[in-house]
């Protein structure tokens, strides 16, 4: 907040002659530090939050705050326990309105500094740039160069780009606890901040001050939390949003920058703009995925791809229409193709003031056919209206054709400068969202298939109990009936409610891809894949919605392996718990074998795409046995594919969080096992996370080219999967096994074994109180019940965020490294051991990066504030018991990070995220200190039978916020 509780001066006054530098280079000049205009840009939004305060709460609030800060600092910098003491006496003190202003100051000044360290994240790159340093760690420059060093050749490196898929995927799971209106105002704030960089005036910096006081005094004065539950209808536009700030206009930006770098590179193998495919490509579940949620039905999916197509018509209408403002060319001055003065003559434009301007002409003409062409799709309104009626596109590639025409007569005379300010990125974004935006993907859990392939069995005298059934006739079952041409279904026939919704949203899924395209949904993701007849069950239900068609041979054969037919929608598995990733290879060999099957594939390009669940494997097994268990079942199947000679296509289902496949999306790819990357991936984005990475259009660049530039070095660097550097990855391999085992018993020891853990976790997080927050449309478990199996895997991770133990990160690593070096006997042994283990962590990607993040994890965490969260537990001998478990497993973990990687403190190859999470600490503590008392006095009037405040329930609700917003990475 503020830094002077007196006379604090205007935080715009400047000397005049000093005002035209830049804030930030006067700051570095001042100083010599380059993380100066960090430390003054955050000193600028305290110190305009204190005006704001002061404003609109008053002076003793303000001063309550001021007080509360200082003695917060003071305790944490200092470690001073009477600052402690005095800090709780405060906050004890605290009215309910003041404790309320309370906890909005502090986390909204979390917010303001997240948007300081973004734009330093900014600064600092384009300081690079301007200064011609070697490229980045992340860059496209970076990997092209490693690559060329590497011997990798231009013809290697062209060939991926044309073989490569790389989808982000946007899923709605519900740990964003930010409302879109609070980020609209701070992405203001952001651009208002990246304003001062550059050379004003004193009054153009007083005027600069004044918005960004404006701005906060928006923040101050917006509801920061949602009053009523999110609909799928508000997540799909929450979604949308970060289209229109960032992808849109970043990705066709990105695929440009790749050009140039490749031709900067690879002179000989530069690619035209025309030649480069559309390798990135925007995925969501927002909509399309069920498992878990009620809400979504055929309606819901519906309603998605008709937002997704209203956004790319209104951005491509937008720029249609600036396009033939722009392009004023007169044929009284230069020639045009003549397939451009055909889209003219074909135009509804008659004015005779555009004659001799026929690319004005031919846009207009085409605006009026995508104006056609988005009411045909369920557009409702159309900003502009067109000049005359036209008919609609048939697809987007003819849209595409359209534009590449223009292009092609602008080069071919002599303008070829006017195609790239426009409409080179218009085509190109043509080319990655088409008419549906983003790829709609479906999910569903296995046992709802299995319940209504059982009724439509039933209902058609086929099988009488099919659930019943063993495996063996479960798959010889349906492989004999998806060969046959008859369907189960029939319209004369009532069905349960369930499988109605089934199978209306699967004939929805075939009627959006035939008005949108084939990219719009493409996708069907099984949850809990336990079994092969799990995915065949899905491949009957296609069959059944006509999303399946079949053809014949000619050997006259009626059964399975007769069958020729053609998929819509590609099968996905998703293995998730501990044991279903043990089996994924086993399952996905016996599917794979099938004739029909293996047909199957081969007809959609002998491309396989397999899901990995990072969330659910962790709150099953733990941090390391979690990451050991995918990375061994990556293995597994990469080793099945080359076998099967199919390609894999791995989708990695990674949340915010560490414990949940969180941390560095560069480094985690990177990390990837031999083979398991090939110029295929997906991955998810969720949560909170998908405005920390997208909301800044910048940073939003960076993070989908630190995507794009991983998978590329993944796929073509060297692994040193051969000879000396193979054997010694297996001895590591043969390590962490053993290191896995014991974790997992740890983990499981305290988490599922330990009498008493789950009305513990129940007590000392909040998580119940999470659960009424209004941050996503589903539930946040999966049954209604109190067991640690049936909550969600999001809920799980957040409330330990929450109380800033963030266990799911850590537990289990310390008992596992010190028992296996104690197992040792002799201190030569042990030696030995702890040498292999550091040997590990300076050779091995995969054993680093899970360091790394658990440096990070343990850097957050926060013993002596989770002992406050502890007190909530009633029971004090429970209370005493799990806790101290936590407190003993928490050294030894952070013991054991020290000794394998030398480092004394936590972060030390990370100062700036140090320093940063050190800074941020001291306005996080009163925001825990004071969701502790609350939720005390909460959970009090709910034992008691007392009404329950809403103000306290409010002020639960906005810690859970700003703590969020301060550890960043929490879900």
């Amino acid at each position: 907040m503020a830094t002077q509780t007196k006379k604090t001066q205007p935080a715009s006054s400047a000397p005049a002659s000093t005002a035209a530098t830049p804030v930030s280079e006067r700051a570095v000049a001042r100083t010599g530090d380059k993380d100066a205009p960090l430390k003054e840009d955050i000193r600028l939004l305290g110190r305009l939050l204190g005006h704001v305060l002061r404003e609109q709460e008053g002076e003793e609030v303000f001063q309550v705050v001021e007080t509360i800060r200082q003695t917060a600092v003071r305790f944490r910098r200092e470690s001073d326990a009477q600052s402690g003491a005095e800090l709780n006496k405060l906050l004890k003190k605290l009215t309910r309105d003041q404790t309320n202003a309370v906890v909005r100051a502090f986390s909204y000044f979390s917010h303001l500094a997240n948007i300081a360290e973004d734009q330093h994240h900014n600064r600092r790159r384009r300081a690079h740039l301007l200064a011609g340093s070697a490229p980045q760690r992340g860059s496209i420059a970076f990997a092209l160069s490693r690559l060329d060093e590497a011997g990798v050749s231009g013809g290697a490196v062209r060939q991926f780009f044309k073989d490569a898929l790389i989808s982000p995927v946007l899923t709605a799971h519900p740990t964003e606890v930010q409302r879109k209106s609070i980020l609209d105002a701070e992405r203001e704030i952001a651009r208002l901040l990246a304003e001062r960089d550059l050379p004003l005036t004193h009054r153009e910096l007083a005027r600069n001050t004044a918005l960004l006081h404006a701005c906060v005094t928006t923040l101050w004065q917006t509801r920061m939390l949602r009053y009523s539950k999110l609909t799928v209808a508000d997540e799909i536009e929450n979604a949308l949003s970060y289209y229109r700030i960032t992808f849109l206009r970043e990705l066709p930006a990105l695929y440009d920058d790749i050009q140039s770098e490749i031709a900067a590179h690879y002179p000989r193998q530069a690619m035209a703009e025309a030649e480069m495919p559309t390798f990135l490509q925007m995925g969501s579940w927002i909509g399309g995925d069920r498992d878990g949620n009620p809400n979504v039905n055929a309606d819901t999916m519906q309603h998605a791809l008709m937002r997704h197509s209203t956004a790319i018509f209104d951005f491509y209408l937008d720029e249609v229409h600036t396009l033939g403002a722009e392009l004023s060319i007169s044929t009284l001055l230069v020639a045009v193709n003549p397939e451009v003065q055909a889209l003219a003559d074909a135009s509804p434009d008659r004015s005779g003031h555009r004659s001799d301007e026929p690319y004005r002409r031919a846009l207009i003409g085409l605006y009026a056919r995508l104006a056609a062409t988005a009411r045909t799709l369920g557009t409702a309104h159309v900003l502009r209206q067109e000049v005359g009626a036209a008919a609609p596109y048939e697809d987007a590639a003819e849209f595409t054709r359209d534009l590449q025409t223009i292009a092609d007569s602008l080069a071919a005379h002599h303008a070829a400068a006017l195609v790239k300010p426009r409409l080179a990125a218009l085509k190109r974004a043509s080319e990655i969202f088409g008419f549906h935006l983003a790829t709609l993907d479906m999910r569903q859990s296995s046992d709802v298939h299995e319940r209504v392939i059982t009724e439509l069995f039933r209902r058609a005298d086929v099988e009488r109990d099919y659930a019943a059934l063993s495996e063996e006739a479960k798959v010889e079952l349906l492989l004999a009936e998806v060969a046959r041409p008859r369907l189960l279904f029939s319209p004369y026939i009532s069905y349960t409610a369930e499988t109605d919704s089934e199978l209306a949203i699967l004939r929805a899924a075939h009627d959006i891809r035939q008005r949108y395209g084939a990219r719009a949904i493409r996708n069907y993701i099984i949850s809990h894949t336990e079994t092969v007849s799990d995915l065949l069950e899905v491949l009957l239900l296609q069959k059944e919605t006509g999303l399946m068609r079949l053809d014949r041979g000619n050997d006259g054969n009626d059964g399975a392996d007769g069958m020729a037919a053609t998929m819509e929608l590609m099968v996905i598995p998703l293995f998730e718990t501990i044991p279903d990733l043990r089996c994924a290879a086993d399952i996905m060999e016996r599917f794979m074998s099938l004739p029909a099957v293996r047909e199957l594939i081969r007809r959609q390009g002998d491309l396989q795409e397999v899901m990995l669940g990072y969330s659910d494997s962790n709150k099953d097994g733990g941090f390391l046995t979690s990451n050991w268990e995918l990375y061994k079942a990556e293995l597994r199947l990469v080793d099945l594919f080359d076998r099967m000679q199919v390609k894999l296509r791995l989708f990695h289902g990674r949340g915010g969080t560490v414990g949940r496949g969180g941390g560095p999306s560069y480094e985690a790819i990177l990390a990837q096992p031999a083979g398991t990357v090939n110029g295929q991936i997906r991955l998810t984005e969720q949560g909170e996370i998908i405005a920390s990475k997208f909301s800044n259009p910048e940073i939003g660049r960076r993070n989908l080219e630190l995507l794009v530039a991983a998978t590329l070095e993944a796929s073509l660097a060297p692994h040193g999967g051969e000879g000396r550097q193979a054997k010694r990855i297996a001895g590591f391999e043969k390590v962490m096994e053993e290191l896995s085992e014991r974790a997992y018993r740890a983990y499981r020891h305290l988490v599922y074994d330990t009498p008493g853990f789950t009305d513990y976790f129940f007590a000392a997080t909040p998580i119940a109180e999470i659960a009424e927050l209004n941050i996503g449309s589903r539930p946040a478990s999966r049954k209604a019940s109190r067991r640690i199996e049936d909550l969600r895997a999001i809920p799980w991770g957040f409330s330990w965020g929450q109380c800033r133990l963030l266990l799911p990160g850590w537990y289990g690593f310390g008992s596992a490294v010190l028992s296996w070096l104690d197992e040792a006997g002799d201190a030569k042994e042990q030696k030995k051991r702890l040498g292999m283990l550091r040997a590990m962590h300076k050779e091995w990607p995969f054993f680093a990066t899970l360091l790394s993040n658990m440096d990070m994890v343990l850097a957050k965490t926060d013993l002596a504030v989770a002992s406050r969260y502890a007190e909530l537990v009633a029971d004090k001998r429970l209370r005493n018991a799990i806790f101290k478990r936590i407190v003993d497993e928490h050294g030894r973990a952070v013991e054991c990070v020290g000794l394998i990687t030398g480092a004394r403190e936590r972060l030390a190859g990370n100062p700036l995220l140090a320093r940063s999470i050190k800074n941020r600490f001291a306005y996080l503590d009163p925001l825990n200190h004071l969701q502790v008392e609350l939720i005390k006095r909460h959970r009090a009037a709910a034992a008691e039978g007392r009404s329950l405040d809403e103000r306290v329930r409010r002020g639960i609700h906005l810690s859970i916020n700003g703590i969020a917003a301060g550890l960043r990475n929490t879900g």
